[in-house]
């Protein structure tokens, strides 16, 4: 089997578990991702094939710019997966536990670019990216968790991305199109599951600063010789760990100076 062809068998091998609802156990399989881009590769056909029943791809998540989750997983550095239209949401807004395997939360700022961020051979800074920003809003993300296998010695990077870091999609509160002066690094982020707080942090939690991360999405693509395409919806790292959710549940993320989001879950 040349690599194309393991590439393809893996993406979609895992399209058609995950439409199954059963464990992804990629990495025990003789097609498993070697490296960073043949799992980002795997993700790409893994999620072209999702497309034709979760919508078309309309942005990106980006996992692990918060340390406690780097320490939590292993994970040494930030990936990122595909977000498609099926799951997003304006909030308020409710799901079905039942469309679900392990139903979560995260709470995070989303960020809609206005125009695209082109592949470049220069890294680009945070604040190369501020004039391709429209708005910022708070937001959870969505994620569906599936168990999965481990090998032997492997990097738990590769099983997060090929795994499309467990995205079902995002709730998205109002876009907030004035954010320049808002003191990002300092605002704090709360999620709050039936009136009980559960968890909070600040902005400066995600890789310093909640814009940073869409900087490293588009130095990422542009290793991978990809685009940031304009009118994506890009997930910028949860302020607090991932929360379960169940049946009954009501949950609200709030962020100062962004507003808030709330998901019912019936």
């Amino acid at each position: 089997m040349n690599d194309g062809d393991r590439i393809r068998r893996a993406g979609e091998y895992l399209a058609a578990e995950y439409n199954a609802r059963r464990p992804l156990d990629i990495m025990v399989q003789n097609f498993a991702p070697r490296s960073q881009e043949e799992a980002y590769a795997i993700q790409d056909v893994f999620q072209d094939a999702m497309t034709a029943v979760r919508g078309s791809a309309v942005g990106y998540k980006i996992a692990y710019t918060n340390a406690i989750m780097r320490e939590r997983s292993g994970v040494t550095e930030p990936c990122s997966g595909r977000i498609l239209s099926n799951g997003v949401l304006d909030s308020p807004t409710s799901v079905r536990r039942d469309d679900f395997v392990r139903l979560g939360v995260e709470c995070e700022v989303a960020v809609m670019l206005s125009s695209e961020i082109p592949a470049s051979d220069t890294p680009y800074s945070r604040e190369d990216i501020y004039d391709a920003i429209e708005w910022l809003a708070a937001s959870f993300e969505v994620i569906d968790g599936r168990e999965s296998a481990d090998a032997e010695e492997q990097d738990p990077a590769l099983k997060a991305i090929v795994t499309n870091i467990s995205n079902a999609g995002a709730v998205l509160g109002d876009p907030v199109e004035n954010w320049r002066d808002i003191d990002l690094p300092a605002s704090r982020g709360r999620l709050i599951v039936n009136g009980e707080a559960i968890g909070e942090g600040v902005g400066s939690d995600v890789l310093g600063h909640p814009v940073e991360p869409v900087a490293w999405l588009a130095n990422n693509q542009s290793r991978l010789g990809k685009n940031l395409e304009a009118g994506s919806i890009i997930l910028t790292g949860s302020f607090v760990p991932p929360f379960m959710l169940n049946a009954g549940d009501s949950a609200l993320v709030s962020i100062e100076g962004l507003g808030e989001a709330r998901l019912d879950v019936s």
